[in-house]
């Protein structure tokens, strides 16, 4: 019996985090292709802003970032569900955004890079 209660822990509590671990890796293997337009160094803007505590941060609210005026207007924070959207097709969810970024096409890249951003803090 002590056996099964060890799996049962095992399935309940490891299982989730071994699965949030790959997915921060994965994600930042993904984030490769967003690295020569953002920095996830705090204070570090490039063409983007830096993505340092973008998960739940206010949307354009970097210091020193030119935000699109379509970007400034949106209003609210950039939780994982406004991410996703965004980082799926970015000109569809801000119409008039500046970034050029085709989007993750991939439910999962998506996933694992919002799961390695929200670690930047």
């Amino acid at each position: 019996m002590p056996a099964i209660r060890s799996l049962a822990f095992a399935a309940v509590f490891v299982a989730p985090t071994l699965a949030v671990a790959q997915d921060v890796t994965d994600g930042e293997k993904v984030f490769k292709k967003c690295m020569s337009c953002h920095s996830v160094k705090a204070g570090e803007n490039k063409v983007g802003p830096s993505l340092f505590g973008i998960v739940d941060r206010p949307v354009a609210s970097v210091e020193g970032f030119k935000y699109s005026e379509a970007m400034k207007a949106k209003g609210g924070a950039w939780t994982e569900a406004e991410l996703d959207p965004y980082l799926l097709n970015p000109k569809q969810a801000v119409p008039g955004t500046h970034m050029s970024f085709m989007g993750l096409k991939k439910a999962e890249d998506r996933a694992a890079i919002i799961a390695y951003l929200a670690t930047l803090k």
